[in-house]
């Protein structure tokens, strides 16, 4: 929706001043919605591929090791051992779950060696762990020095699958008496190849649109440094496709090197001096990528190497399927949801979260990707968030402040909420928008002039999605 309808409504019928305390996000909806199914149809799948989802999904959920298995290359350093440790809430693909599974991965073995880093916890979200500035020699933050990697929690020292590697974790105590560790969650995936294929002048009209506001808004896109165009994937859109977005999750969460990222990764502070160590390196044994294709192979789906498949999983996961919405134990009235989602846009939340940037282009994959109007709630453009939300990291042209606008489908069943996990409430994720230098401002101020049953018609309608 265009900006200049949002300026032409009459605000004033709308923002009528009033308590804002009894508001109540519906919560995590429970009922199974569909989610995590396949877009493709296989009666219409004239190629063939819902067999490389079927297959993308297996090992999308098959545990890694170091050597002396199937599925080897774990480490020296990761995150998790598995994707859909990471990716599994409302189901296999989405966000983190209820149970933290890092919590577990001491304790099971995984990281005999290791200690649980003081964020983790286990009804917490999965996080990843950054350090926006590397430290001086005093400890402290030396913010002329811009650091931003990920520090992976986890190292493959004494496992007796990984030899005499011997690693130190980040020093993550160092990190947080600085202030100097920002934290990230998994962004869903779902509807993941519709956005995929989405082509650049669609989006640049949809900027076009969305530029004529009175809201503050501006926006623009994070471009990928080899060719220039529009990259769509990550929280601050740094990835261009769901292959490079798949092969750079395989090596920095877990370790694995890969046909897109060959070598082991090391921590910042270790690729500034000297590497990993000799003793960490080709612990399979096997070489280098650890990941390859499997010519041998005899069906189709198996010839690929994971990563072709994790992107084959992400691309063909259909869409999150919206639905009705539980509060209290009580069915929200349809009426609740409608007036909830046409304050979204009077407001001003659709500036950024469009109900839709346009449809996507003919796909040489599979007819389901072609022409499909993508509802994802999003402009995929990066914004300035403000003080309140920066995390002082830049990813290609994303500055520290700039995020994408997060899709906002499948909301209903998320249970983190923002970049970092910092809550599970709604309302306060909404007020977290707000702050200086936030495009977002003006429309957290249209939001705090609703009266509380507007709000909470709001709220309804963001757990319907």
């Amino acid at each position: 929706m265009s900006k200049s309808r949002f300026a032409s409504l009459s605000l004033a019928v709308l923002f009528v001043a009033g308590a804002v305390s009894a508001q109540t996000d519906p919560g995590v909806q429970s009922a199974s919605r569909g989610t995590g199914a396949t877009i493709i149809d296989p009666s219409n799948d004239p190629n063939g591929f819902t067999a490389f989802f079927n297959d993308g999904l297996n090992r999308f959920q098959e545990v890694e090791t170091v050597s002396n298995s199937a599925n080897t290359g774990l480490g020296p350093r990761f995150n998790s051992n598995q994707c859909s440790s990471c990716h599994a809430q409302p189901a296999v693909g989405g966000s983190g779950a209820a149970v933290n599974p890092q919590f577990l991965l001491i304790s099971s073995g995984v990281a005999p060696s290791d200690t649980m880093p003081s964020f983790i916890t286990a009804n917490g979200p999965t996080l990843e762990a950054r350090a926006p500035f590397f430290l001086n020699s005093s400890g402290a933050a030396n913010t002329k020095a811009p650091n931003g990697g990920v520090e992976d929690l986890f190292t493959v020292t004494g496992r007796s699958d990984a030899g005499s590697c011997s690693l130190a974790q980040p020093n993550f105590n160092a990190y947080l008496a600085a202030n100097d560790l920002i934290f990230r969650i998994p962004t869903p995936v779902f509807g993941a190849g519709l956005i995929e294929n989405l082509d650049d002048s669609t989006l640049l009209a949809n900027q076009a649109t969305n530029l004529t506001n009175t809201l503050g808004i501006a926006g623009t896109f994070n471009r990928s440094g080899n060719d220039g165009t529009i990259t769509r994937f990550g929280w601050k859109a740094q990835n261009k496709s769901l292959h490079i977005f798949a092969g750079e999750a395989y090596n920095v969460e877990m370790g694995v090197s890969n046909e897109l990222f060959p070598q082991d990764r090391p921590l910042p502070e270790e690729e500034q001096a000297a590497g990993l160590p000799s003793n960490c390196l080709n612990l399979t044994g096997t070489g280098y990528p650890e990941d390859t294709s499997n010519p041998t192979q005899t069906t189709n789906a198996a010839v690929l190497d994971d990563v072709s498949a994790f992107a084959n999983f992400m691309r063909f996961l259909a869409p999150p399927p919206t639905s009705s919405v539980v509060l209290n134990g009580s069915q929200v009235p349809a009426s609740s949801i409608a007036t909830g989602s046409a304050l979204f846009s009077s407001i001003g939340c659709a500036t950024c979260h469009n109900p839709s940037p346009g449809m996507t282009q003919v796909s040489n994959f599979a007819p389901a990707l072609s022409n499909v109007q993508v509802n994802a709630f999003s402009d995929l453009e990066i914004h300035n968030m403000g003080t309140r939300l920066a995390d002082n990291v830049s990813q290609g042209s994303a500055g520290g402040d700039q995020f994408r606008t997060a899709p906002l489908w499948g909301l209903g069943q998320r249970i983190f909420l923002l970049h970092d996990g910092r809550t599970t409430d709604l309302y306060t994720a909404i007020e977290d928008h707000k702050s200086s230098k936030s495009e977002a401002t003006t429309v957290i101020n249209n939001f705090n002039k609703l009266t509380t049953a507007q709000q909470q018609d709001l709220l309804d309608f963001l757990r319907s999605l």
